[in-house]
């Protein structure tokens, strides 16, 4: 052929400045762009063959890839269709976009998804070559070799070559600033990236092996890939141990996943892969990169957020479908109907296995629920339709090990556990050692506790509340047992209102004074039997704060003290005896201090309505004022002469470390002190 020079086909001199920088963010991709060029022009050649287009030997179909260190150069070589002269100048010279302004202002943003669009995977190669060279050999009858160059500039230079071989040789002149790209090492581990799952071998120098003390290339190709990927392969074809082999290839020296799910769908869109259960570690996050993505076993990207749920994050694997380009960018991967049907697709195949698995094999599932219930339930948080299809299997698992559907479970408790108002009352514990009181004050009622001790079961107990109709969940130390479950009106505590003052004002004087901790005392009758003082927590607040632990939005609640129930029983003998020694020291100075208080009360009352227009005079402002003080004085005085005595009996302050210490709420110097004086009371 005559020899040729030209301008590539662009409208402006600066498009290279422009492929260099801008066309990706990573320039290690270039490699991944030339071996995908080369596979493609290897499979043409083997689909030509098989119509019989072809008719040719095939040879050794593979795709080299080689480093001349001393010539600076990186080539990639194929044995596939080649091109003529005429396919150059169509696919190499001719670049067919407006300008390279327009270029870099339409696609700033989303650089990443432009080599996808305009067919540039060749000219990759100049982010990292100061100059390209092209020697080709066509398939076809009668072909010439073509040699083309250019060196980074839009002049290029095409002559006829001396390739003696079918297929394609691309010379990289590696640039000074990317040097790294001519050390083996490197170009190996980009290979093993983005190449290991091509469907022709990629070879890479021989391998090697240790002689007289150095190793040493042996006469076979050093193949970097796997030709026949474990997702490309029927699931009717594969065992158990070669799925779990392929995983330890994909993630070596993890845990063997508990199973898996094999992807094949045709259509509307086509997508393969395999989706493995790891198990999760005791900390919950959300992990990135655990799935990877490829386009026809060329890795794409193991940033998938968009083509899988946010809560399959947790799952690792590869998916491989060929409509999602190789260079994809985020706002692609938001708004692409078909990246939306195949996540959509996703969540319906994990949850059809899950249900199948359950189904089939329950004892299996239940042996694997404990690890598997924080996907399930971040799954159920966050995506409807997951939610919807995962209620079916669904266990929740009582304080005996025992697991049940949530209709199993319903069933269950619902002739003990329905309170006055119709409402079925799932009773749970988050730390079954720290409640195990409460609990136990539960059971011997024959009633069940859930275990919640996950760390996304505040948010999880309250979707239920949501999905679960006429239903409560109650965690169990957060009231007395009598409490939890309200069937009727209950006995009140039989106490005077000088009792009830007494008794407060000495109870409430030896809590503990915490600026995040408040302390509300209260009296119930609970029988002779049940302890005397219980400690509980308010249902609400806790959830709210347990919430805003996970949720920023929520510091609000965070920031809250706890707020604590301290419930007196008043039928318990230790209390009662508190009651007949502090009635016997305190009723004769307390009760006129009591009738004052309540004569006082009534007299501002009086004054208050008098007043007209609501504006008192200032004769009326100041009796009102006076009485109020009198008010305080003799509360105070009560107050006093109830602190004075309380101080001096000891088992008040005794029964309430004990609850204190039964709620893991008695630390350090109270808990030294309550020690001590266990001692002398004794």
């Amino acid at each position: 052929m005559e020899q040729k020079k030209g301008s590539i086909g662009v409208t402006t001199e600066n498009i290279f400045p422009v492929i260099k920088k801008f066309l990706y963010s990573d320039h290690e991709i270039f490699l991944r762009e030339l071996v995908s060029n080369a596979i493609d022009a290897t499979q043409k050649l083997k689909t030509l063959a098989s119509f019989g287009e072809y008719k040719g030997e095939l040879d050794d179909m593979k795709v080299e890839v080689k480093i001349d260190k001393e010539a600076g150069t990186l080539t990639i070589s194929d044995h596939g269709i080649g091109m003529t002269a005429d396919e150059i100048d169509k696919y190499i010279n001719q670049i067919a976009f407006s300008g390279a302004e327009e270029f870099l202002e339409k696609y700033k943003d989303t650089a990443n998804s432009i080599i996808g669009h305009f067919g540039l995977g060749f000219y990759s190669a100049f982010m990292v070559a100061k100059k390209v060279e092209i020697n080709t050999l066509s398939y076809k009858d009668g072909a010439t070799p073509v040699k083309w160059v250019c060196d980074g500039s839009p002049e290029y230079e095409m002559t006829a070559g001396d390739k003696t071989t079918r297929g394609t040789d691309m010379v990289l002149y590696i640039d000074d600033d990317s040097k790294e790209f001519l050390e083996k090492s490197r170009i190996d581990t980009l290979l093993k990236k983005y190449c290991r799952f091509l469907p022709v071998p990629v070879v890479s120098g021989k391998e090697q092996e240790w002689k007289d003390g150095k190793y040493v290339d042996t006469d076979k190709d050093n193949v970097i890939n796997s030709t026949e990927p474990l997702w490309t392969r029927k699931p009717s074809e594969l065992t158990d141990a070669d799925y779990k082999t392929f995983y330890n290839e994909l993630y070596p020296g993890q845990d063997e996943p508990m199973f898996w799910i094999h992807l094949n769908v045709d259509y509307p869109f086509k997508l393969t892969g395999v989706l493995y259960f790891p198990k999760l570690k005791n900390n919950f996050e959300v992990t990135k990169n655990r799935i990877q993505l490829y386009c026809n076993q060329v890795f794409v990207t193991d940033s998938v957020e968009g083509v899988v749920p946010e809560f399959m994050m947790l799952l690792q694997g590869v998916i491989d479908s060929p409509d999602i380009p190789l260079n994809v960018s985020r706002s692609y991967l938001q708004s692409d109907s078909a990246v939306k049907k195949i996540s959509g697709y996703i969540t319906k195949k994990v949850s059809a296995r899950l249900e199948s698995i359950f189904k089939n094999d329950r004892a299996e599932y239940e042996s694997k629920w404990d690890d598997i219930k924080i996907f399930i339930e971040y799954g159920m948080l966050t995506d409807d339709k997951f939610r919807e299809a995962a209620m079916k299997f669904m266990l929740v698992k009582d304080t005996d090990g025992k697991y049940y559907t949530l209709e199993e479970y319903r069933t269950l408790i619902e002739p003990e556990q329905t309170d006055k108002d119709g409402n079925v009352v799932y009773l749970y514990t988050t730390d079954p050692t720290a409640q195990y009181k409460y609990i136990d004050n539960a059971t011997s009622r024959v009633y069940s506790v859930l275990v919640m001790d996950g760390q996304l079961d505040s948010h999880f107990v309250g979707m239920l509340e949501q999905e679960l109709k006429q239903s409560r969940f109650v965690r169990v130390d957060s009231d007395i047992v009598e409490n939890l479950i309200p069937k009727s009106d209950r006995k009140q505590a039989d106490l005077t209102a000088t009792e009830r003052n007494i008794l407060t004002t000495m109870f409430q004087n030896q809590l503990p004074k915490e600026k995040d901790a408040n302390f509300l005392v209260t009296f119930e009758a609970l029988g002779e039997n049940s302890d005397p003082v219980e400690i509980t927590q308010n249902e609400y607040m806790r959830r709210m704060k347990e919430m805003a632990a996970l949720q920023p939005g929520m510091s609000f609640y965070g920031e809250l003290p706890d707020s604590y129930n301290v419930i007196v029983n008043t039928e318990n003998k230790l209390v009662k005896n508190i009651i007949a020694d502090a009635d016997k020291a305190l009723a004769s100075e307390i009760e006129p201090l009591e009738k004052s208080v309540d004569d006082l009360n009534a007299k501002i009352t009086s004054a208050r309505g008098e007043i007209k227009d609501g504006k008192p005079t200032d004769e009326q402002q100041a009796e009102i004022s006076k009485l109020e003080a009198d008010v305080k004085t003799s509360r105070d005085k009560q107050a006093e002469l109830i602190g004075a005595y309380g101080a001096n009996v000891p088992v008040v302050k005794q029964l309430i470390d004990l609850a204190l210490l039964g709620n893991g709420l008695l630390k350090g110097k109270e808990l030294t002190e309550f020690i001590r004086r266990s001692y002398s009371l004794l």
